[in-house]
């Protein structure tokens, strides 16, 4: 595949995702706007979406999509739990669990490579554990930045998402274990 077929709007919403990173930390970190820091996260969480039905529909998926995509949301969902723990938004066993089926799924795929079993394709599952936990961290943040009625919805709606998704993440972490697992063992038996 050529560099004019990795040239899509997708790709393109791929990197601009990718560039609200330092963005959002900036907003939070030094200009100590959160508000803003909650839109750009909320903005990410539509262009993650958006970006893989205009693949699908306009037929722009490629393979750097393919790659880019789930690298940008890792480094969003890294980003956003530090912050949300350093702000004192999440308990440490959220970020451990998180950080640790990450940890866990790119260890198995570097023995997998051994195989010839590359990154793993991203499924339906997948894209909606990252769509809940990308929608829940604004909102998990608003905990913070708010009061009264927001603040009390927000709660109820932050770790309903969290619960999702991080059920969803951990269900799709055993999905990709065993499709990983299968394709090296139809590699090792071929």
């Amino acid at each position: 595949m050529g560099k004019r077929e990795n040239l899509t709007i997708p790709n393109l919403l791929s990197v601009i995702r990718g560039l609200g990173i330092p963005l959002f930390l900036w907003l939070i970190f030094v200009r100590d706007q959160p508000v803003w820091g909650i839109v750009v996260l909320a903005l990410a969480g539509a262009t993650d979406y958006l970006d893989g039905k205009i693949a699908r529909a306009w037929n722009q998926e490629s393979r750097l999509g393919e790659l880019l995509d789930p690298a940008v949301d890792r480094l969003y969902i890294v980003a956003t739990l530090i912050t949300l723990y350093l702000k004192a938004a999440i308990p440490l066993w959220m970020l451990v669990i998180l950080f640790g089926r990450d940890l866990y799924l790119g260890l198995l795929l570097l023995g997998l490579r051994r195989y010839g079993v590359g990154p793993f394709k991203v499924t339906y599952l997948g894209k909606a554990a990252t769509f809940n936990l990308l929608y829940a961290f604004p909102i998990l943040l608003l905990i913070k930045e708010s009061s009264g009625l927001i603040s009390d919805l927000a709660f109820i709606f932050g770790w309903s998402f969290s619960a999702w998704g991080i059920a969803l993440y951990l269900l799709t972490a055993i999905q990709y274990s065993i499709s990983g697992v299968k394709s090296a063992l139809i590699v090792r038996k071929g």
